[in-house]
């Protein structure tokens, strides 16, 4: 088995479940680093210690630290930033748009429609397929060791920024930042109406929703959910719709998605959470048959991760990019800056 304990959680904090321990009626008291170290093969009392830092090593359903004494009957678990590979992962020859690439790392620019990981039904056409195409010929990258590969993930409709770790010591580092919030991340976005006031923070609780389990929701500060907060800046306003960036204090699933969301703003053209909708405007079939076009113009939900910065894990070097906002959106955007009814709000 390989060593599967190098995993941070990622910009999502989605994490999936990999291994499970139930502790016996007569378990001794014991360190849950060493009790899984007797479980795992190939795994590290260092890296299970890593991991346990992550909040990768849960107990009872609750991240615990290393020192952590398994008792009896415990459930000790292990989760990571990716599903498990139920499958072989094939090298598929799809086009990656690389920003920069080094011994160490690499930055992709990620085109909105492009599935990050595989599993629920996407085995084939994903980044990581891709990524496996990239290093066929590079006999130390292995795309199934989830001791490299991709530090974090953005939503399959979302374009942008993503760093690929080459080696375990990268990973390791670089999901450390992320875990931390010392990486700065930049989206922007296109939303509906028009943010009243043009910028600020919004705060509040994010976790699955309880009427529709595809759809996370914002709750009361205490009662459920994860804590999250969200700084937006207007742009640009566009008429009906406006431009924004967004800057995230927290790394929640669909996180500037349901923020917007809940301040009576959804990201434009976003099916998940009610984008897709005409939420602003006259009721004009002239107006209809534009928002419509603008819809096909830009057939996903307008979010860009566009700039990311972190430490090199090697050099100590500090990096920063930055991806245009890509041609589906500037499109949409431009359309309505031309639109002859923008100023009538």
């Amino acid at each position: 088995m390989e060593d599967e304990l190098n995993l941070q959680p990622d910009d999502g904090d989605e994490l999936y479940e990999h291994f499970r321990f139930i502790a016996d009626k007569g378990q001794q008291l014991l360190r849950v680093d060493k009790f899984l170290v007797a479980r795992l093969e190939k795994s590290s009392r260092n890296r299970v210690q890593q991991a346990a830092d992550a909040g990768c090593i849960l107990v009872n359903g609750k991240p615990v630290k290393s020192n952590y004494r398994v008792k009896p009957l415990d459930v000790v678990t292990v989760v990571m930033d990716r599903p498990r590979y139920e499958l072989e992962i094939i090298p598929e020859d799809i086009p990656l748009d690389i920003v920069y690439e080094d011994e160490h790392l690499l930055v992709v620019n990620k085109p909105a429609g492009l599935v990050v990981h595989p599993g629920h039904g996407n085995y084939h056409g994903t980044l990581v397929n891709a990524l496996a195409w990239h290093f066929k010929d590079n006999p130390d990258y292995d795309v199934s060791d989830p001791r490299m590969g991709l530090v974090h993930r953005i939503d399959k409709d979302t374009s942008g920024l993503l760093v690929v770790a080459k080696t375990p010591d990268a990973k390791t580092h670089l999901g450390k930042q992320f875990f931390d919030k010392t990486t700065k991340r930049e989206y922007v976005a296109v939303v509906w109406g028009r943010p009243n006031p043009p910028e600020g923070r919004i705060e509040g609780n994010i976790g699955r929703s309880l009427k529709d389990r595809l759809q996370m929701a914002v709750f009361p500060e205490g009662d459920q959910g994860k804590h999250a907060v969200t700084h937006y800046f207007t742009i640009e306003p566009l008429g009906y719709v406006t431009a924004v960036k967004c800057v995230l204090e927290t790394g929640r699933t669909h996180q500037i998605r349901v923020h917007m969301k809940h301040i009576g703003h959804p990201l434009f053209n976003d099916a998940r959470y009610g984008g897709d909708q005409m939420l602003r405007g006259n009721t004009s079939s002239k107006y209809k048959k534009f928002v419509e076009n603008c819809f096909s113009i830009c057939p996903r939900q307008a979010l860009h991760a566009r700039t990311l910065g972190f430490v090199h894990p090697a050099t100590g070097e500090e990096m920063f990019f930055s991806a245009p906002i890509p041609p589906d959106m500037v499109a949409m955007m431009e359309k309505w800056r031309n639109y002859t009814g923008a100023d009538d709000i």
